[in-house]
């Protein structure tokens, strides 16, 4: 017989507190998007570890760590969702640039110089991909045009646009305002409506009638002579 304990004699369970409500109250929130400063503490020590630290210092990787806080914080996510969204967007620009920088490092084969162009273009797209994500999860870049009451009578073609046209020297802010957006009505001929008495018209009648002769004496005839 196998020796092998089974499988759930190996799992071990996890008890995960969460009556913390100090953890709670999300003063770091402003880095991390939660309001739970267990995930924003997480973050941003992901977001430092994606870092390429520099090897010349304490102060010089403090300085670092200091940037990616600000950074984050700059960004200024809302919650958990924007709080990764952040993260990755750091880390993506970190990775990006650093493979710009060893693109430019001399004494180096075609080969690993193109490499390195080409991871530093790819992670440029993964940082756009993010950046529009994080302005659709935050519901930028999308226009909405709202039209209330536009009444179309019958036989006629609106038109719902913006128009715009040139500013003339002498008028004010709040007369452009006013003509920046319009509803340009363009009438048409009406459509004639439906005969509903029903129009008499009137029609050729089959009764006979005497037909006029169609003889007629031609001037130089020999008829009859």
């Amino acid at each position: 017989m196998s020796g092998k304990k089974p499988a759930t004699e190996d799992k071990k369970f996890m008890n995960i507190d969460v009556t913390d409500v100090d953890s709670l109250k999300g003063r770091l929130k402003p880095i991390g998007g939660s309001r739970s400063d267990h995930w924003n503490s997480i973050i941003v020590n992901q977001t430092a570890q994606s870092l390429w630290v520099e090897h010349s210092g304490n102060e010089t990787r403090d300085r670092q760590y200091k940037a990616t806080v600000s950074a984050l914080v700059g960004i200024g996510p809302k919650d958990e969702m924007e709080g990764m969204i952040a993260a990755q967007l750091l880390a993506a620009h970190n990775a990006a640039m650093e493979c710009y920088r060893r693109a430019m490092l001399g004494e180096q084969t075609f080969e690993g110089r193109r490499e390195n162009l080409n991871q530093a273009n790819k992670l440029s797209r993964t940082y756009a991909v993010l950046l529009d994500a994080l302005n659709r999860h935050r519901g930028k870049g999308q226009q909405k045009v709202t039209v209330e009451h536009v009444h179309v009578h019958s036989g006629a073609q609106a038109l719902v646009a913006t128009v715009e046209r040139p500013t003339p020297l002498n008028s004010s802010k709040s007369e452009n305002r006013d003509d920046a957006r319009q509803i340009t009505h363009a009438p048409q001929p009406a459509m004639r409506s439906p005969n509903a008495e029903g129009e008499r018209v009137s029609i050729t009648s089959d009764a006979e009638r005497p037909m006029s002769d169609a003889r007629r004496t031609v001037a130089g005839s020999t008829e009859g002579k």
